[in-house]
């Protein structure tokens, strides 16, 4: 079966996810194709070229998809489905935003965020915050999903697939790119970060983050927090780890102050070594973490961070 995979990337650099997707969608099939839509990325495309298991990239260059508006994004995906049973994308901001869209055109029902494939028409995916597994089998010709990255190990580079140029699709006009801010950090990208430590309700204070940020640095790690965190203004949501927030799976999770909501652990559960730090004995967050810390993690993190 014939599946089209979306790359996710900058215009300059391929995203991890695009890779992490291409593995999740050769567990459904062979013959897997990438899109690279956007502005000036032929380099994007030749690295995508490059990823083990794809049969050849699709590169459509236009200011229209600079920025992946998920309008005129899936009206260049809907025609482009004649030809493929399978559509997948990662569950980030673009492929939530891509993926109803064109499951809509195609008057097909999404299967979002499956975490495993057991069969090319059946699927696991997480209900309930993570509390169950839902096991999905679709009847459907045609099958629209986003996977959760974090689920599937990136696929290796060492190939070399053909790139082909596709003609640039219509201008919906439904929508148009008025601007962004963008945070500029030297710190990791959180999503993923290899290291990661975060800070819940019971950093206190905004100013108490400056002290997970300096041991970030000494780590090389990235900076995250809970949505209570979030709420009370200590970060910009761009921290927020959680259903509602970042899926993050690093080979370290560090919870500093966070009690474990079954929100949060949703968006980290899946971290290889947990470690959490709670004054709580009875904080939820223990019962998931690999080492655990009881005491006041306003005298555990300095002495960590003069340890590193």
């Amino acid at each position: 079966m014939a599946i089209l995979i979306l790359g996710e990337h900058d215009n300059s650099h391929l995203n991890e996810a695009t890779s992490r997707t291409l593995s999740a969608a050769l567990e459904i099939g062979n013959d897997v194709d990438i899109l690279i839509a956007g502005e000036d990325c032929a380099a994007v495309a030749g690295a995508a070229a490059k990823l083990n298991g794809v049969r050849k990239v699709l590169l459509c260059q236009s200011p229209l998809y600079a920025h992946m508006q998920a309008e005129n994004m899936a009206a260049l995906l809907s025609p482009l489905m004649a030809d493929y049973e399978t559509f997948v994308t990662a569950a980030t901001a673009n492929g939530k935003n891509i993926a109803p869209r064109l499951a809509a055109l195609l008057d097909i029902q999404q299967i979002s965020e499956i975490t495993t494939v057991l069969a090319r028409d059946t699927f696991e995916r997480p209900i309930y915050a993570g509390n169950a597994i839902q096991n999905v089998r679709s009847a459907q010709e045609k099958n629209v999903i986003t996977i959760r990255t974090t689920a599937f190990a990136p696929a290796e580079a060492g190939a070399d697939a053909p790139v082909e140029i596709l003609a640039v699709g219509e201008d919906t006009g439904l929508a148009r790119f008025v601007g962004e801010e963008l945070s500029q950090s030297d710190r990791p990208e959180l999503s993923s970060a290899k290291i990661v430590i975060s800070g819940g309700r019971g950093m206190g204070s905004a100013a108490n983050f400056d002290m997970l940020e300096r041991i970030a640095d000494k780590l090389g790690a990235a900076v995250g927090a809970s949505r209570a965190a979030v709420d009370a203004g200590y970060v910009s949501n761009e921290y927020q780890v959680g259903q509602t927030g970042k899926m993050v799976a690093p080979e370290l999770y560090i919870a500093v102050g966070i009690s474990g909501a079954i929100q949060h652990l949703a968006g980290m559960k899946e971290s290889r070594i947990i470690v959490a730090i709670n004054k709580d004995e009875d904080a939820p967050i223990f019962q998931i973490a690999d080492y655990g810390l009881v005491a006041d993690l306003f005298t555990v993190l300095p002495e960590l961070e003069e340890l590193l």
